[in-house]
């Protein structure tokens, strides 16, 4: 048998890497794209999307949320032509639910279900494309009558003002979960963690570890940090690791009315690589990320200026009355000096 030369065999390797590396492409989600949109223009299906991204509920996902596609061939198919005859697409506005919809498209809540592979028809997303089965180009007027109702009176603009969190400012006490010394937890609030790789490299200590939290009061901070940690009233959540890379999320149940809600987060990302004297040596802004999570699902990772205050938020839609568990993600990369992160004066209140 006549073996091949050594450079051809490196050469074949080479290719094959190429072949493997070009399998996977990453897709930006772009606003009003759906699992099953996305799984139709790169021939795919949901439920490998779904599987390969580790997404929990494939009805919520974000604009600017990052998808690895597999065997996409490195480029999308064209996207689907514009649906006629028996269907049109109808993007979600704030304030819509799938009941809304169905009425005024005259379908149902079940055949908007089916039609695009909706888990939680409770759960829809301004900007979401909607496949309206049964219909034409334009919703089906409402029959004419010799005695049309009523019309009611305007609803009263809904209040903005409230804050929906429990205890958001992190003042109504505080326990330790499991009885952790170190695990000390604003009231109503639940904390979970990470741990393993991080992903970011292969040194022993790039690993996710267990970090620490405290509810700390004034008195336990210098003065001159008052004005950095606390936003609100006398105490602030400190939650950090020395040395260690983190990665948790702080959440909370709610129960919400249909609507269209703004949660809103106070950070100060106190990322530091080294203290010369009394000056802080701040991180990098890749060293903190901060995400939102809502229903089961994480926004796009966002990067935080570190050694600021930082005040973020994020807009979603509720269609029925539903309890949703809701807060951040934040990972800290890096197992620098102090990985800390400060937070207070949480808010979520309703727009709409």
């Amino acid at each position: 048998m006549k073996k091949l030369p050594v450079l051809t065999l490196v050469g074949v390797l080479l290719l094959l890497t190429a072949v493997t590396a070009a399998a996977d492409t990453l897709y930006t989600v772009q606003n009003g794209d759906t699992l099953a949109a996305i799984a139709r223009r790169f021939s795919s299906t949901v439920q490998t999307l779904v599987q390969r991204n580790n997404i929990a509920n494939p009805d919520l996902i974000y604009s600017g949320q990052q998808l690895v596609v597999p065997d996409a061939n490195g480029a999308p198919a064209p996207p689907p032509p514009s649906p006629t005859g028996d269907q049109t697409r109808y993007t979600v506005q704030r304030g819509d639910t799938l009941a809304s919809i169905a009425r005024r498209f005259g379908t149902t809540v079940l055949a908007l279900v089916q039609a695009n592979n909706i888990g939680n028809p409770n759960l829809i997303y301004v900007g979401r494309v909607l496949v309206i089965p049964g219909t034409g180009s334009a919703p089906t007027p409402p029959p004419p009558t010799d005695n049309p109702p009523t019309p009611l009176p305007p609803s009263p603009p809904a209040p903005t003002g409230a804050n929906l969190l429990p205890n958001g400012s992190f003042e109504a006490g505080w326990y330790n979960l499991n009885g952790v010394p170190e695990l000390q937890l604003p009231n109503q609030w639940l904390f979970e963690w990470d741990e393993g790789p991080t992903g970011f490299g292969t040194q022993p200590w790039d690993v996710y570890v267990r970090p620490e939290t405290r509810v700390l009061p004034a008195a336990y901070l210098p003065p001159n940090e008052h004005g950095l940690f606390i936003w609100d009233g006398n105490q602030t959540v400190k939650i950090f690791k020395g040395r260690g890379a983190i990665s948790y999320r702080l959440l909370t149940d709610v129960v919400l009315a249909p609507g269209t809600y703004r949660l809103t987060v106070n950070l100060f990302p106190d990322l530091v690589t080294a203290v010369n004297g009394t000056t802080k040596v701040w991180a990098t802004s890749d060293a903190g990320e901060v995400a939102f999570v809502v229903g089961g699902q994480r926004t796009a990772w966002q990067q935080t200026a570190v050694g600021q205050r930082n005040t973020l938020s994020h807009t979603f839609t509720v269609s029925q009355n539903q309890t949703v568990r809701l807060g951040v993600a934040i990972r800290g990369r890096y197992a620098i000096l102090n990985n800390g992160w400060f937070m207070d004066d949480w808010s979520l209140q309703r727009t709409q």
